[in-house]
């Protein structure tokens, strides 16, 4: 199994999160469990092939990559156990001489929005539906002082685990398998919380937007990233059937829409920071992720729409505090 000893560790000694530890382990447990997930011996399975490679060279300022000695035999036995995880979502990753093309240029989103919010210099960071923790990564390499990621996907779990076997098992972060709603209420212990295509997928996107509330101490700043529609406060898409192909989404407000509820829940200063349509170059098939992606999604004849004829994805981030 993964091993969450120092997470525990700093947890218990936390002045507001030691409760967490109460039902943390069945939690784990429960998110882990072979019986609930069929594939996931494999995946452990894999993770377990993975060599020890030492590593010399460690970048996460303006990547995520680490690179070492080690043989051509040693790095095969490497990428073979990675491809076991296909397939990829977040990254890109570079792993001794590796490279792990994702289906997401994640590094773009992360560029267009870490110099628009609060520097994460020693901040106690929580990124709620974290895939497999490729944000995360790069919320260390900005300086925050610790990362804690949720996501219920146990394959992303694992994925992190194989990434952070390679770039350290000391390094202060971890991914959870649990969604948000296994977080104590009212935890009020996060500096800086992320949510970043998650809100649309919510069933209550104000009880999303209390959730996250209830992570961060006062002061504290929500990172929001989600799909939008463009027009005014008050307008909301709420798709009949499926989306880009995608049968859980809910709710797609405009920008002004979510200010407005984000105001609702109790931020304060929400405001947008980025908007930005998504396209085939950012989100697209690749040999880490073999199945269809949105070039698939939208509508041949008109690419600027979805599909089912949905206005095509754009995403928005905002920021509000706590």
């Amino acid at each position: 199994m993964i091993d969450y000893q120092a997470l525990t560790e700093f947890l218990t000694g936390h002045p507001r999160l030691h409760r967490w530890c109460e039902q943390l382990e069945d939690d784990i447990h429960q998110g882990l469990s072979p019986q609930r997930f069929g594939d996931l011996p494999a995946w452990l399975e894999a993770l377990q092939r993975l060599p020890h490679i030492e590593p010399q060279t460690l970048q996460l300022a303006d990547e995520v990559s680490v690179s070492g000695i080690c043989d051509e035999q040693t790095r095969e036995q490497a990428r073979a156990a990675l491809q076991a995880l296909i397939p990829w979502r977040k990254g890109p990753y570079t792993l001794h001489d590796i490279h792990i093309d994702t289906e997401w240029r994640s590094d773009w989103k992360w560029e267009r929005i870490r110099h628009k919010i609060a520097p994460l210099h020693n901040r106690l960071v929580l990124d709620v539906g974290c895939g497999n923790g490729y944000h995360g990564w790069r919320m260390l390499g900005d300086g925050a002082a610790r990362v804690i990621g949720i996501d219920p996907s146990p394959r992303f779990v694992v994925q992190f685990a194989a990434i952070k076997h390679f770039l350290g098992r000391s390094q202060p972060i971890d991914v959870l398998p649990i969604g948000i709603e296994k977080l104590p209420s009212e935890l009020r212990a996060f500096d800086t919380t992320f949510s970043m295509g998650v809100f649309y997928h919510r069933r209550s996107p104000m009880d999303h937007l209390r959730e996250l509330k209830d992570t961060l101490r006062a002061g504290g700043q929500l990172v929001l990233e989600t799909l939008v529609i463009e027009g005014g406060e008050g307008e909301v898409l709420v798709p009949k059937g499926r989306y880009a192909m995608m049968n859980n989404v809910w709710f797609i407000p405009t920008p002004d829409t979510l200010i407005s509820w984000m105001r609702k829940c109790g931020f304060n200063n929400a405001r947008l920071v980025d908007l930005c349509p998504t396209t085939v170059e950012e989100q697209r098939a690749t040999e880490w992720m073999k199945f269809h992606s949105l070039e698939n999604f939208l509508d041949p004849q008109d690419p600027g729409k979805t599909i089912e004829g949905y206005p095509g994805p754009i995403r928005a981030t905002l920021v509000a505090e706590a």
